[in-house]
């Protein structure tokens, strides 16, 4: 199934995805809930209320809907990094033993087709084209090979990077680098797990302004998404609609000679075969 979040008359709404468009899946059934999260959280039984109402369900044209990230409220916002073997080679540091986790702060998220932000307080911007895992279910201490049962369904993201901040402030700051505003676009829709096959072996690109910057495969990740799962939920309890964006491949612009940053007017385009493509223009701050 493949859900999406657009913004209605009523406010941010569930929709389900059809070849016409997508369906207020909410105004299908009142008995379904409004938002994305609580729809995952209800397990496979809402679900499937769901994919009835997808099917009875009026449709707004593909053309005519706004689209907003596909959890406009997740809790956490969890993040992978040098989860590729190429990208760390690329940024100088060797492969991880264990996986590096860091996070982004709420206000980063960024919907499709929503320009990215330039912050005046950085000239080195950067993107990364990452396969972004949302959790379904609570838990803690979860099982390796009990993972993919928390696992609701994956989407596209970009962890928009600010290196100047990320890499050469005192102490570096991950955080802040990783954190401004519109610096965690994500969509354009999630597909729910049972879409894919096991183990995930989904091909990964980003274009900047049509030409290809990154190429890979999620099969390339040194920790697989049940490997991560389990890793964090021995800190915390992740909770329906968690995102963990869980790295990305080689080819990112800091690591190319010369490097390349994001400049006002550029488009970057994620794309997850099975998923579909994740759009968003470049702006200046204002």
């Amino acid at each position: 199934m493949r859900l999406a979040t657009i913004q209605t008359q009523e406010g941010p709404r569930v929709a389900g995805v059809r070849e016409d468009g997508y369906v207020d899946l909410h105004a299908s059934d009142r008995h379904l809930p409004p938002d994305l999260k609580s729809l995952l959280a209800g397990g496979k039984e809402l679900l499937a209320v769901a994919e009835e109402a997808l099917r009875r369900g009026r449709a707004v044209p593909a053309d005519e809907a706004r689209l907003l990230p596909p959890i406009p409220n997740p809790e956490k916002i969890i993040c992978v990094g040098a989860n590729y073997a190429d990208h760390a080679a690329e940024s100088g540091v060797p492969v991880p033993a264990e996986p590096i986790i860091f996070c982004k702060f709420l206000t980063a998220l960024c919907a499709p087709e929503q320009p990215i932000v330039l912050p005046r307080v950085s000239q080195e911007v950067d993107y990364e084209g990452e396969l972004v895992v949302v959790i379904g279910r609570s838990g803690r201490y979860i099982p390796e090979d009990q993972a993919r049962e928390y696992i609701a369904g994956y989407t596209c993201g970009n962890d928009v990077s600010a290196r100047d901040w990320q890499l050469r402030k005192p102490g570096n700051q991950w955080l802040l680098g990783k954190s401004f505003d519109t610096f965690a676009p994500c969509g354009p829709v999630v597909v729910t797990r049972d879409e894919f096959a096991h183990p995930l072996r989904l091909p990964i690109q980003l274009r900047l302004n049509g030409k290809v910057m990154q190429k890979s495969n999620t099969d390339q990740m040194v920790f697989s998404v049940e490997k991560l799962v389990s890793y964090v939920s021995q800190v915390c309890t992740l909770k329906p609609g968690d995102l963990i964006y869980t790295g990305t491949p080689a080819g990112v612009g800091m690591a190319r000679k010369p490097p390349v940053f994001l400049k006002p007017g550029d488009w970057v385009e994620v794309e997850i075969e099975g998923i579909g493509v994740l759009r968003n223009p470049v702006i200046a701050e204002r």
